[in-house]
């Protein structure tokens, strides 16, 4: 019995060991203004993930006209340049950002640029190709876009979360009167 309890100790104070160094890198306070850009960011990009969601239901019926194509994809593209503007604004505010909401600057900047750039060839393709909305290639292009707009939905969507917990949990330790806090 007394073997398991020098063993939980030791583990007890690897643990804090270990942990000590994060917390140092982690006191950075979050900035409000992230914060509030990463919701704004996290609601443009579920819009993208519905609009490229509707995109790729239309490369699955037969009835559906290339007008219509085209009208979904420059939607896509207000949504996209919304988001850039977003994301604009949060490379602005990223020296006042903690570690974490600069990781996540950093993270969606590359699925945003491949929105983009896919929603770009999207329209280039059905400005001169309407009548072959059904090829693999252009299939591809939807496909791919609502990958990626289905990862970056969830990427932010995940920052925005950790952001939060994080709060409540700093907030549970204010309260409780913890140490290191």
């Amino acid at each position: 019995m007394k073997h398991h309890s020098v063993g939980f100790a030791t583990l007890a104070l690897l643990a804090v060991g270990v942990m000590l160094p994060l917390r140092a890198v982690t006191d950075v306070p979050d900035s409000e203004q992230v914060n509030q850009l990463l919701s704004d960011a996290k609601a443009e990009a579920y819009q993208l993930s519905l609009d490229a969601s509707t995109m790729e239901s239309y490369t699955r019926s037969a009835t559906t006209t290339w007008q219509s194509h085209a009208v979904a994809v420059m939607q896509m593209k207000e949504h996209v340049n919304a988001a850039g503007r977003t994301l604009t604004k949060l490379d602005d505010a990223r020296k006042s950002a903690s570690p974490w909401q600069a990781t996540a600057i950093d993270r969606i900047k590359p699925l945003l640029k491949e929105i983009a750039s896919t929603t770009e060839n999207v329209i280039g393709y059905i400005n001169k190709n309407p009548s072959r909305l059904g090829t693999p290639e252009y299939r591809d292009y939807i496909e791919t876009n609502s990958d990626t707009a289905s990862a970056l939905a969830g990427l932010i969507g995940d920052f925005v979360n950790y952001g939060n917990t994080r709060d409540r949990l700093d907030r549970l330790s204010k309260k409780l009167e913890l140490p290191g806090k």
